[in-house]
């Protein structure tokens, strides 16, 4: 059986360290993994001749991380599938609630789906991979609508007048306006038959490895199962299942 190596796993450790600090010293370096002083030098200089930390500026036992590892990231984030991981965390997802899972993406005023995980059950949500709708009468959509900046959204919204899929869809741009104020707020939306008056859906953003949101995962399903308790549990649910596909893509939260 191979062996792992000390030295590489203590270099890595050092690495991991930057993860939470953008900045570190030699020091506290040393502190941080109970290392000897001497071992920790040895690491730092290494590191720091192959550029994977840099010495501060004007602090000379000061370091930081250099420019091979976020060409090292950038290679991972560029290799990463977003349809073949969500659809790994949506069969999760729906194996845990039996109902309809969906990540989608947003394509100007649209949102298209892109992974579905359907439900056991008889009666289902009538939707397909590749199926196109208003974002703003779905729960995915406002999602993603709300993680835009205000001249992205602006320029979306000047596509033409709100489409109204049923009743209850959202058509005045100033309500749409003051909706997504709340979703962003909360980090969560819902569709109360905005797009089908038989279905209510809920859906959490994803983030990709930079933060920025580039899709949305929904569970869905028809009101004659939409009891006074779904909205909450699949609320959580999907919020877990996007926090796993975000990691899935690189995503990390900060820790304070």
């Amino acid at each position: 059986m191979a062996r792992v190596v000390p030295a590489v796993i203590r270099a890595l450790d050092i690495l991991e360290l930057f993860l939470d600090r953008p900045e570190l010293s030699a020091r506290e370096v040393t502190e941080r993994l109970d290392l000897p002083r001497t071992t920790v030098h040895e690491l730092l200089v290494t590191l720091v001749e192959r550029g994977y930390l840099i010495v501060v500026p004007g602090q000379p036992v000061r370091y930081r991380l250099g420019m091979p590892l976020f060409q090292l990231g950038s290679a991972f984030a560029g290799r990463l599938d977003l349809v073949r991981e969500a659809q790994s965390v949506t069969r999760d997802v729906a194996a845990a609630c039996d109902e309809a899972v969906h990540v989608a993406v947003l394509d100007g005023a649209d949102v298209v789906y892109l992974v579905k995980v359907d439900s056991t059950h008889p009666v289902r949500m009538v939707s397909a991979v590749g199926r196109r709708l208003p974002a703003h009468c779905t729960a995915v959509g406002k999602i993603l609508l709300a993680a835009l900046d205000r001249p992205a959204l602006d320029g979306v919204l000047a596509k033409g007048p709100l489409a109204s899929m049923t009743p209850a869809s959202i058509t005045d741009a100033e309500r749409l306006r003051a909706h997504l104020e709340q979703v962003r707020a909360e980090g969560v939306a819902a569709d109360v038959g905005e797009s089908d008056t038989a279905m209510r859906c809920v859906a959490a953003g994803v983030r990709d490895h930079a933060g920025r949101v580039v899709a949305a995962m929904s569970v869905s399903a028809p009101i004659i199962r939409w009891t006074p308790q779904s909205p909450e549990k699949w609320t959580a649910l999907v919020r877990e299942g996007a926090a796993t596909l975000s990691a899935r893509l690189g995503y990390r939260t900060t820790s304070h």
